[in-house]
């Protein structure tokens, strides 16, 4: 299989465009139509991994991080990403990042996150991104075809509702010029067709997705399309999530669940509140910036990592701010794309790393 075959995939799901300005998402080392057999899938590029790479017989390591955040002035090996670069270019490695395009979508790292958390009725907790309106004019016997790969596509999702679409009978007009091949009427003569108009929304990052889908089994020679820019967010797209525990707990029993399915070591928190925790906003690795959204969302506790010191004394008795650790509220993104690209290549041979890349210790 070709690297670029397993990139086009994952970028459909987390288009890069969707990764932040200080980000460096994508294909950092090899080359997009190297055949490879295997992949390794880890958090983190480290010397511990490559070599676990080299050993297993993987072409091609899908991390979290990207290995190279900024730009290389020089190949010299006077540092880690130095070394690793040369290293993946000696034996013919491919390095790939899928960092906050994951981040940023709500089937990312943060949706795994909550499914471990056990949370439910999640929603985008910053939404981002602009929504845009297809409509287009079909013959009616074709409304249910073209409306189909529309929805397959990714259009039509709404909050919690997805396959969302309208449809309008009416009647279209056309004349076939000369040259034309026309699917109905005939060339010189005025033809009118009963018609659907189908209309449907799609965030800005798939509406060329949904428009190629929907020409390639559209009838008409020439289609009949509108795209309308909408004020809407689109509500999949953006930072964090929030949701909600099955029953409300103690703040001390939250915790101690956090901990535990986390298998955190230790957790920073601030100071526990008499009321009972229920709502809950995420954001895995460093999401200190959503703590002011979180906290205007209504959550009772906010789970994230890297708060500083005088976080915690933001929103005591009103809001539980809870730091679980950057690699621990992370660290699920691995089954996130290994079960992504299983699903779709399950003769293609996976493996994700054994090592525990956290650079993180506690005596």
């Amino acid at each position: 299989m070709k690297i670029n075959e397993i990139t086009r995939y994952l970028e459909y799901h987390a288009p890069l465009f969707l990764q932040e300005s200080y980000d460096n998402s994508g294909l950092l080392v090899g080359s997009p139509v190297k055949d490879i057999s295997k992949a390794l899938i880890t958090l983190d590029v480290t010397h511990e991994v490559m070599d676990e790479a080299i050993a297993c017989g993987a072409g091609l390591i899908i991390a979290h991080h990207p290995l190279i955040f900024h730009g290389l002035k020089h190949l010299n090996g006077g540092n880690l990403v130095e070394d690793l670069v040369i290293k993946a270019i000696k034996n013919d490695m491919a390095i790939y990042a899928i960092h906050t395009n994951l981040d940023n979508v709500s089937a990312g790292v943060n949706a795994r996150l909550a499914k471990q958390l056990e949370l439910k009725n999640m929603r985008v907790l910053s939404p981002s991104g602009n929504l845009k309106k297809l409509v287009v004019f079909v013959p009616e016997s074709y409304a249910g075809v073209v409306r189909e790969a529309m929805l397959n596509a990714g259009a039509g999702h709404i909050g919690r509702y997805s396959h969302c679409s309208f449809g309008v009978y009416g009647e279209g007009s056309f004349k076939a010029l000369k040259g034309t091949h026309p699917f109905v009427g005939k060339q010189g003569e005025i033809h009118f067709e009963k018609e659907v108009r189908l209309e449907s929304v799609a965030p800005d990052y798939l509406i060329n997705t949904v428009l190629q889908a929907m020409l390639a089994v559209h009838p008409y020679e020439e289609v009949a399309y509108d795209i309308y820019p909408l004020e809407n967010t689109g509500g999949n797209v953006g930072a964090g999530m929030i949701g909600e525990l099955s029953e409300a707990v103690s703040s001390r029993d939250f915790l101690r669940n956090v901990k535990k399915q986390l298998g955190a070591q230790q957790i920073r928190h601030g100071l526990l509140m008499e009321q009972k925790i229920k709502k809950v906003a995420i954001c895995g690795g460093s999401g200190s910036f959503l703590m002011g959204k979180a906290f205007a969302s209504g959550a009772d506790a906010f789970v994230t990592a890297d708060l500083k010191y005088h976080d915690f004394f933001l929103f005591q008795n009103q809001m539980l701010l809870v730091d679980a650790g950057h690699y621990e509220t992370e660290q699920f993104t691995k089954d996130l794309l290994f079960e992504l690209l299983t699903k779709k290549f399950p003769n293609f041979a996976l493996q994700i790393s054994n090592n525990n890349t956290n650079p993180v210790s506690f005596l």
